[in-house]
């Protein structure tokens, strides 16, 4: 079904945390006395919106949302004085930084990772300098020609390097396994797709600070359950992103990329998840990543405004 603007609006924000989800979720919900600790997050990257840092603050606070992805580029770039006026400004909008991507390409060979190793300290200098303290990347689950073997070992010798710089500035680090079939059975050897084995990597690091980024559409699609998320902590979960499923296929059919919005079939029982998270007292950022063409060709306020009331 094709949907102009204002159908996807109507239609978005009227299911995105609504009916089932927000009766049975304080966390979100403005007219729910219960305590949450979650941060609702605007990630402007993940709708589909182009913003700088000043326009994604701007947007953050306009909207009601109470945290933004950080930009270590600009942040760098800012004076003692010119940081002190952000974080004040920052503050008065009841505004913190959530989680900043992290840059190094630790994918593709040795000298590719080594040259984006060595520009780490300084990007996550800035970060720990602007008060940010949690990134994170995603896990490629699947690769043409290292076995599962090789490829473990090869995570855990790059990812345990960048994750002592990142320790030693004060950032948390969220890695993000990748759940769908379609992509892990994609190339001749499968790699992490799963939350066990996303925890024994991390434990093979062995770096504090190391952790997961839960995705709830890699969630569903790992075949995994609330038993599944109940063997974490708090302390194990940097940060959260939420979409929904397209109804009509197997889970084993669903494909990347081709996601929907957050309650926008109920494919995904997201109440259980966030209520789960909820129980764990997750305090952390919580984002919007439906990966939606319709909203992504939206002009950017009604991008951002229809993921705020979506979202609340």
């Amino acid at each position: 079904m094709k949907l102009n603007r204002r159908s996807f609006l109507q239609s978005a924000t009227a299911t995105l945390f609504t009916g089932p989800l927000i009766s049975s979720l304080p966390a979100f919900s403005s007219k729910s006395t219960g305590k949450r600790s979650m941060k609702l997050d605007l990630s402007c990257g993940r709708i589909g919106v182009e913003a700088d840092q000043r326009q994604a603050i701007d947007y953050a606070h306009q909207y009601g949302f109470e945290a933004v992805v950080p930009d270590a580029g600009y942040l760098g770039k800012l004076s003692d004085s010119q940081l002190t006026e952000l974080k004040a400004e920052m503050q008065d909008k009841n505004l913190v930084f959530s989680a900043a991507g992290m840059p190094v390409d630790f994918r593709k060979t040795d000298d590719i990772f080594k040259q984006g190793l060595a520009t780490l300290p300084q990007n996550t200098a800035a970060l720990q300098r602007a008060g940010v303290t949690r990134t994170g990347t995603w896990l490629m689950p699947t690769h043409a020609e290292l076995t599962y073997n090789a490829n473990f070992k090869q995570h855990t010798r790059r990812l345990k390097e960048i994750s002592r710089i990142l320790a030693d500035h004060g950032l948390r680090f969220g890695l993000e396994y990748v759940g769908p079939k379609t992509l892990w059975s994609s190339k001749m050897y499968p790699f992490i797709h799963s939350l066990p084995e996303a925890r024994e990597l991390i434990a093979a690091i062995d770096v504090q600070g190391v952790g997961l980024i839960l995705d709830s559409w890699h969630w569903y699609t790992a075949h995994e359950t609330r038993d599944d998320l109940l063997t974490l902590t708090n302390a194990d979960i940097v940060a959260v992103d939420l979409n929904d499923a397209p109804a009509g296929l197997e889970i084993d059919q669903q494909i990347d990329q081709q996601r929907e919005l957050p309650m926008a079939t109920g494919v995904i029982d997201l109440a259980t998840f966030l209520n789960t998270l909820n129980e764990l007292q997750y305090d952390g950022p919580v984002r919007a990543e439906p990966f939606n063409a319709a909203l992504r060709k939206m002009p950017a306020d009604q991008a951002v405004a229809a993921t705020a009331t979506a979202m609340k």
